[in-house]
């Protein structure tokens, strides 16, 4: 890709991975929406039928955005255990081109003293770390919570994120029963090629533990 450096802790690639948790969504009518019930493999393919991903309500901003993660294969099975083995992958352009960007972490004790443009307060998120000194540890701030998604490596897309199936670069899965059990129109139109399986990336990194996850 133009202009991208090839480095082990840089990705071309931003993931989107579903949970089983009940985000709140704009629209429950909708069949794509987040439902309490739903499995992450059951989301993944609601995303897939519909080619549309729906923003969910952020916790801090009470703005609503769809939430990627630049993704390095060194962190993927960490960021996989905190969402779930299930995911879609598209590149940078595309998601920039889509009105994305990467987030913002912004100290808090900064945070609230910012009057944010409604365009640009989607993309903010309290910064918090647990490693802040005593007398920001006390001083009563988010409650003296610790804030800090920075590992994150977050992108945001301030709507609803529509893509066709050329668009893709990778669906993730979890395991070859998974794999067998999806149904086959959506393998068919994707492309076999692009699904990739944690179940294989487990089994490299325990052989060959380079990342030390």
């Amino acid at each position: 890709m133009p202009g991208m450096e090839n480095r082990p802790d840089f990705s071309d690639y931003l993931a989107h991975f579903t949970t089983g948790r009940a985000p709140i969504s704009r629209s429950r009518s909708n069949p794509t929406a987040h439902v309490a019930g739903d499995s992450a493999r059951q989301r993944l393919e609601s995303i897939l039928r519909s080619k549309r991903i729906l923003a969910s309500r952020l916790p801090w901003n009470n703005k609503e955005a769809v939430c990627f993660t630049e993704c390095p294969w060194g962190s993927l099975l960490d960021h996989a255990r905190r969402y779930s083995p299930f995911g879609i992958g598209f590149n940078k352009p595309l998601v920039f081109a889509a009105d994305g960007g990467p987030a913002y972490y912004v100290r808090s004790d900064l945070y609230n003293f910012q009057d944010w443009d409604n365009r640009l307060h989607v993309f903010v998120t309290p910064f918090w770390p647990p490693y802040r000194p005593r007398s920001l540890r006390e001083n009563g701030v988010l409650n003296n919570r610790n804030v800090d998604y920075s590992h994150e490596r977050e992108w945001r897309v301030p709507h609803d994120f529509t893509f066709e199936y050329d668009q893709i670069e990778f669906v993730i899965l979890d395991t070859y029963e998974d794999m067998a059990q999806f149904p086959r129109e959506l393998k068919d139109q994707i492309g076999r090629e692009k699904f990739l399986l944690m179940e294989n990336y487990r089994q490299v990194e325990r052989l060959w533990p380079v990342h030390r996850i």
